[in-house]
C-alpha cells in the first residue's frame, strides 16, 4: 500500500477531528452564554424577585439545556471521528510489520559511544538543558565534548536572527581566514546591505570602504554591484538591485556558516544519528520484504543491497560482498574480466595467490584469471 493512501486516511482523521473540537467548542459557548443570562437575570431580579421566580428562571434554564441536548449533538461528529479513526489504525496495521527483528541483526554495541553520539545529538539540535541532563545521568561526562563549540554556534545563529553579525564576524575572523573561505566576504555584504537599508548611504559608504575595499582585488564585481546599489538608498527594494534585499540571503548564510563551523570540527553539517534513522525509515520496508523469502531465518544486512538516493551519498566506498569488508588502500576493488568487483584480498584467497590460476567469479559461472584483472578506482 502506497504512503499516499494512508496520508489521505490521516487527513480525513484530523478533518473530523477539527469538526468534533469546533463543534464541542460552540455547544460550550452556547451553554456558556444561557447560563450567564439566566445568572445575569436572577442577579438583577434579587431584590424583587421571590424564590419562585428564581426556580422558574433556573426550570427554563433546564428546559433551555434540554433542548440544546448537547449529547445528542456531539454523537454524530464523535462517530464519524471514531469511525475514520478506526479506519486508520487499522490501515496502520496492515500496511507496517510490527515484529522487525527478522530484518536487523543483533550487534553489541558500545554504551559509550552509543552515549556520546546521543549527546553530541542533542546539542548538535540546541537542547543543551536535554544534552546536559543526559550527561549527568549517563554518568558520562566525555560526552559532553561537543557542548561548547555547538553551543557557540548557536549563539551565532541566534544573534544572526536578530540581524547582528557581529559574533560571525568575529568566528570567521578568528577561523576561516588561512581556509581561503568568502564567508567573511558574505557576512560583510549582509551587513553593508542592512545599514544602506535601515540607516544613512554615507554610514553605508564609509562600512563599504572600511571593510568591502580589501575584497576589490579577488571579488570586483561585487563589490561594484554594492557601490552602484548606493545610488537606489531611499528606494532599494525598487531597484535592479532588489534582490540583496532578500531574506533568503540571511537563511543560505546562516547553513553556510553551520557547514564551514562542522567542517571545522570535522563533523557532518547534519546530525549523523539523524541521518541514520532517515536511512533506516527508507530502508525498513525493502528489509522487511526481504525478509519474508528468508524462510523464518534472520536477515544478514549486510547480504542486501538498496539505493537510498543521492542525499545518502558522503563518499564513495565499497563493500566487498564475498568477504564483507570495506575497500581501503591496502585492499583495493578489484574488477574482474566479467565486470563484478570484489576485494584484492578476496582475489587472492580465490586465486590462492597463484594469479595465473584460473578461478570462477563468486557472482557468476564466468572463470577469469587473477592476472587479468585490474584495480577500480573510485
Amino acid at each position: 500500500m502506497e504512503l499516499s493512501s494512508i496520508n489521505d486516511a490521516f487527513d480525513r482523521v484530523t478533518k473530523k477531528q477539527k469538526l468534533s473540537s469546533s463543534k464541542v467548542q460552540e455547544i460550550i459557548e452556547q451553554i456558556g452564554r444561557e447560563i450567564e443570562q439566566a445568572i445575569s437575570r436572577i442577579q438583577s431580579e434579587q431584590d424583587s424577585a421571590s424564590p419562585s421566580d428564581q426556580k422558574m428562571i433556573l426550570n427554563e434554564l433546564i428546559a433551555k439545556l434540554k433542548e440544546i441536548a448537547p449529547l445528542r449533538q456531539l454523537e454524530g461528529p464523535q462517530k464519524e471521528l471514531n469511525v475514520a479513526l478506526s479506519k486508520y489504525t487499522k490501515m496502520l496495521e496492515k500496511s507496517f510489520t510490527a515484529d522487525i527483528s527478522k530484518s536487523y541483526r543483533d550487534i553489541d554495541f558500545d554504551l559509550q559511544i552509543v552515549n556520546q553520539i546521543l549527546a553530541s545529538h542533542l546539542y548538535r539540535e540546541g537542547l543543551f538543558d536535554v544534552g546536559d541532563c543526559f550527561v549527568s545521568e549517563s554518568n558520562e561526562p566525555e560526552a559532553a565534548t561537543d557542548r561548547a563549540p555547538f553551543l557557540e554556534l548557536f549563539q551565532i545563529l541566534e544573534a544572526m536572527k536578530s540581524r547582528n553579525l557581529e559574533p560571525a564576524l568575529k568566528w570567521v575572523k578568528r577561523n576561516c581566514k588561512q581556509h581561503g573561505s568568502e564567508l567573511e566576504l558574505k557576512l560583510h555584504r549582509l551587513q553593508f546591505v542592512e545599514i544602506l537599508q535601515n540607516k544613512s548611504r554615507d554610514e553605508a559608504l564609509k562600512y563599504g570602504r572600511a571593510f568591502l575595499a580589501p575584497f576589490a582585488a579577488t571579488h570586483m564585481a561585487d563589490v561594484q554591484k554594492l557601490m552602484t546599489a548606493l545610488l537606489w538608498a531611499d528606494r532599494l527594494d525598487s531597484s535592479p538591485y532588489a534582490e540583496l534585499l532578500s531574506s533568503t540571503h540571511w537563511s543560505k548564510m546562516a547553513e553556510e556558516l553551520t557547514r564551514e563551523f562542522c567542517n571545522l570540527m570535522e563533523q557532518s553539517h547534519e546530525s549523523p544519528l539523524s541521518v541514520t534513522i532517515a536511512a533506516g525509515i527508507l530502508g525498513l520496508p525493502y528489509l522487511l520484504k526481504m525478509s519474508s523469502f528468508t524462510l523464518g531465518n534472520r536477515l544478514e544486512p549486510s547480504s542486501v543491497d538498496f539505493k537510498l538516493g543521492l542525499e545518502f551519498q558522503f563518499h564513495s566506498v565499497f563493500v566487498c560482498q564475498v568477504s564483507k569488508e570495506h575497500a581501503s588502500a591496502d585492499n583495493p576493488p578489484m574488477i574482474l574480466t566479467c565486470g563484478h568487483v570484489i576485494c584484492k584480498q578476496t582475489m587472492i584467497k580465490l586465486t590462492k595467490n597463484n594469479n595465473t590460476k584460473p578461478f570462477k567469479c563468486p557472482y557468476c559461472p564466468i572463470e577469469v584469471e587473477g592476472a587479468q584483472c585490474r584495480q577500480l578506482f573510485l
